[in-house]
């Protein structure tokens, strides 16, 4: 783990690089939590990296129970400010993290790539923070989304699971594909439950947040977008894994 990583600083937009953009936050958030929802036990929620607290006020009609844990302490007061009390917030990193319990849901989104040592969160997950039936779920930006491989072929990205600069400078460490992900959850004990793709996505996010501002995206046409993901998951803008714990 490097211990000079300064996560208030990856918060920050790199030019035209941001770290969120409004198709993240209005297009994939709402069908990350669609995706989620057959699966969620009842009980508490616990949050790993909820950044300014945009996706975590989405789970707040399913959980009155929820905690998050964030590295950035502006980040937190960010979303302490938007939630208003109803979230339990912690400032840690989650290889240093004491949590009070288990949990019965965890949720891990857009996060892991951004870890030194991944698979050691992963195994906390496991061993420490997931209650006997709890349910995991981790999603990941998928190296092999068509808009990536546009890139690629393009010339502005090396090969699909390349860190460019500016993800190197929000905190990236890797980009995941399906089997890379599949490997170091259960590299980390987890049973690895379900797997699917949210959203297909031939467009960069820059593109998609210009097409957003228009009339030419229609909700039938994001609708279609999240159904074929669900058949093609190789081709969506983030891949999906629902995991319960291993070993019990």
């Amino acid at each position: 783990m490097n211990s000079k990583r300064d996560y208030n600083k990856e918060l920050i937009d790199v030019g035209e690089a941001k770290y969120a953009y409004s198709f993240d936050t209005d297009v994939v958030h709402p069908f990350m939590i669609r995706s989620f929802e057959p699966f969620f036990n009842k009980g508490s929620l616990l949050e790993l990296g909820s950044f300014k607290g945009d996706f975590t006020r989405r789970f707040l009609p399913y959980f009155e129970d929820i905690t998050c844990v964030e590295a950035s302490d502006i980040a937190i007061a960010e979303a302490t400010q938007k939630l208003g009390g109803k979230v339990k917030f912690v400032n840690s990193l989650f290889e240093k993290a004491s949590l009070p319990k288990r949990y019965d849901n965890i949720v891990l989104t857009h996060v892991l790539e951004h870890l030194d040592d991944p698979v050691l969160v992963l195994k906390r997950i496991n061993d420490e923070w997931l209650t006997e039936n709890g349910r995991f779920f981790l999603v990941c930006p998928n190296a092999n989304a068509p808009s990536r491989q546009i890139a690629v072929k393009m010339g502005l990205i090396k090969h699909n699971s390349a860190v460019t600069s500016a993800e190197a400078e929000h905190g990236h460490r890797c980009t995941y594909t399906l089997d890379t992900l599949e490997r170091d959850a259960v590299a980390a004990g987890l049973n690895v439950v379900h797997r699917s793709g949210i959203f297909f996505k031939a467009l960069a996010n820059f593109q998609w947040d210009r097409l957003l501002q228009t009339d030419i995206i229609s909700k039938e046409y994001l609708e279609g977008c999240y159904k074929l993901g669900q058949q093609y998951p190789d081709l969506c803008s983030s891949i999906f894994l629902m995991c319960e714990r291993g070993g019990k």
